[in-house]
């Protein structure tokens, strides 16, 4: 970045290039994941893999929520003290607030994911058991 910029005759240090990585890159990350989860919203068959993990904070155990769609990509995590259906719905509604409906979603057959969806009405959704 410093040549490109020292051949148009501005003269810049490394500092300042790090400077505008750090203040305007997770701008353009978060625009670019945006624009990814749209167009993959289009798609007919957009899954969910729900899931969650056993981690420790601080010396305690906690409950790390995930929502990775079909691609791999990491959409929503959260994490809990517990892991009941107040913990899924919370996290669900959570997740389809910001990234809307899947055309189905898989989970590891955890009965609060049951639960919380049967509270959500299920809209559309089809559960199933990995």
């Amino acid at each position: 970045m410093e040549d490109l910029l020292a051949e148009r005759g501005i003269d810049i240090c490394l500092e300042i290039v790090r400077h505008w990585w750090n203040r305007f890159g997770p701008l353009f990350g978060a625009d670019v994941q945006r624009q990814r989860v749209s167009r993959i919203r289009g798609f007919r068959q957009w899954k969910w893999h729900l899931d969650n993990v056993h981690v420790k904070v601080g010396g305690e155990l906690h409950y790390l929520w995930r929502a990775v769609d079909q691609e791999g990509e990491v959409l929503e995590s959260y994490v809990t003290k517990t892991r009941d259906k107040k913990a899924a719905l919370r996290f669900m509604k959570k997740a389809l607030k910001r990234h809307g409906s899947p055309a189905e979603i898989i989970t590891n057959g955890l009965t609060s994911y049951k639960a919380a969806m049967r509270e959500l009405g299920n809209t559309g959704k089809q559960e199933v058991g990995r």
